[in-house]
């Protein structure tokens, strides 16, 4: 598969998944679920060991609805909880932006 961000990456997928799979997966974009292994200090992911879980359908479409019922979401169990300008001082490091 090729991605944008990884380059080409292969993905053990079971023969089982791609014979009951009725369309062309070539030409089609869409999202895959994977687990592999990554490097705990420089976050690099081992293309050799990713593994096949799941095909995610990807609609390239802007739903206002979705991302404000997602904000709305986070204003109340995470921003709710939290002093904005004590966080961002944390975040700077102490350096003022």
């Amino acid at each position: 598969m090729l991605t944008d961000e990884f380059g080409t990456v292969r993905i053990e997928t079971p023969i089982s998944f791609l014979e009951e799979y009725d369309e062309n997966l070539l030409y089609k974009a869409f999202g895959i679920r994977a687990v592999g292994k990554q490097h705990a200090e420089s976050g690099e992911i081992d293309k050799t060991s990713l593994k096949f879980l799941d095909l995610i359908d990807y609609e390239q479409s802007y739903d206002e609805k979705y991302l404000s019922g997602l904000r709305e979401k986070a204003k109340k169990s995470w921003l709710g909880n939290i002093d904005a300008e004590k966080w961002l001082r944390e975040i700077r490091g102490g350096y003022d932006a």
